[in-house]
């Protein structure tokens, strides 16, 4: 929404939700036409060995990059839930971001992930949703308690703003507990309930990534030993590439417009354009030939976008209004009457 502007932003969200749901539609069609069961079997039916290859490159990167930035989003949000450890040095080295992640790998990801029935995942899966319903419960009491002491946006209700292209790209996963400050104590929870909950889905990902490359180099049939080493060098790589970068916006957009464009935009409709001898006046017809320039536009400009204006890296950086000396707009202990009072001594002291 800061990208879009809020309006644009809420409209988007309807939008991109149809056109995920349209494309879903587009696949069954597509799948009935063409007489297969699953995406890629679909694409080489409909363009050949070439488009297999394509699409599957793509199916590789999408939830690859998604590893990476789980990784990136556990360091930042595990690092500030154990810095308000009492006694704790905040510039630990076993606090820190990069050593977060690599225990994070070794002591659950890497295990997780190599669960061969994506099934087993089931509890974990179920564990996600009831931390992600918690996440969801603290986010709306802050909305009501700290809503009055926020000081207001500066054009915080214009329809449309420049970025919106890239708004798309990161619209899926954005981490809103970079907007709370580090001293409040539920947030604090919340953060850890997140960190847990990033590192489940985790395994779902790499869970497809090693699916496509069995698809593509082994006809979908790994042995047990391959299975383990794959694995072992898809997390290793995720992992180091996650040490090396910190800013979560660049991996996001990216991953939007390089790959979620055309796996939702793009190829479900040229696949369908292609397969179906339907007239063109249908609705799924035209529906189709507007989600394909579409989405070759938001992968063209998001790209560039991304590339030349890339969104300001705000990793560990504590929001404007967590820093009035001494004062905390979130600590739970802090009364109505103390906060309120505090505010207008900060105000005073500001206008003097």
């Amino acid at each position: 929404m800061k990208q879009a502007g809020f309006p644009l932003g809420i409209l988007l969200f309807f939008w991109v939700s149809f056109v995920t749901d349209f494309s879903l539609v587009l696949l069954i069609k597509g799948g009935t036409l063409s007489g297969t069961d699953s995406y890629q079997s679909l694409v080489n039916k409909t363009f050949g060995f070439p488009g297999y290859c394509l699409l599957s490159v793509l199916q590789f990167l999408y939830p690859f990059i998604a590893m990476i930035s789980y990784n990136i989003v556990t360091g930042d949000t595990l690092s500030k839930v154990f810095q308000r450890i009492p006694g704790i040095d905040p510039g630990n080295v076993f606090i820190g971001r990069h050593f977060i992640i690599v225990l994070s790998t070794v002591a659950l990801t890497l295990p997780l992930s190599l669960y061969r029935d994506i099934a087993k995942l089931g509890k974990i899966s179920f564990i996600s949703t009831v931390l992600t319903t918690t996440i969801v419960c603290f986010t709306v009491v802050r909305v009501i308690s700290l809503s009055p002491h926020i000081p207001k946006t500066e054009d915080a209700w214009v329809f449309a703003k420049p970025n919106a292209i890239q708004a798309i790209g990161v619209m899926s996963f954005g981490d809103l507990f970079e907007n709370y400050c580090r001293d409040d104590n539920l947030i604090t929870f919340g953060r850890f309930c997140y960190g847990v909950t990033v590192i489940l889905t985790y395994p779902i990902e790499c869970f497809v990534t090693r699916e496509v490359i069995a698809n593509v180099f082994f006809g979908g049939n790994v042995s047990s030993v391959f299975h383990v080493i794959i694995t072992v060098i898809i997390v290793t790589i995720a992992t180091l590439v996650s040490l090396m970068i910190d800013c979560l916006g660049i991996v996001l957009e990216l991953n939007g417009v390089i790959c979620a464009a055309p796996l939702i935009f793009i190829i479900p409709s040229a696949c369908y354009l292609k397969l179906s001898e339907e007239p063109r006046t249908l609705s799924d017809k035209v529906m189709s030939c507007i989600m394909l320039p579409i989405g070759a536009l938001v992968m063209v400009i998001g790209f560039v976008l991304a590339v030349n204006n890339p969104q300001d890296c705000t990793h560990g950086r504590e929001m404007f209004y967590c820093f009035p000396d001494n004062v905390s707009l979130t600590n739970i202990s802090v009364s109505h009457f103390q906060l309120t009072t505090q505010l207008s001594i900060l105000n005073i002291s500001i206008f003097q």
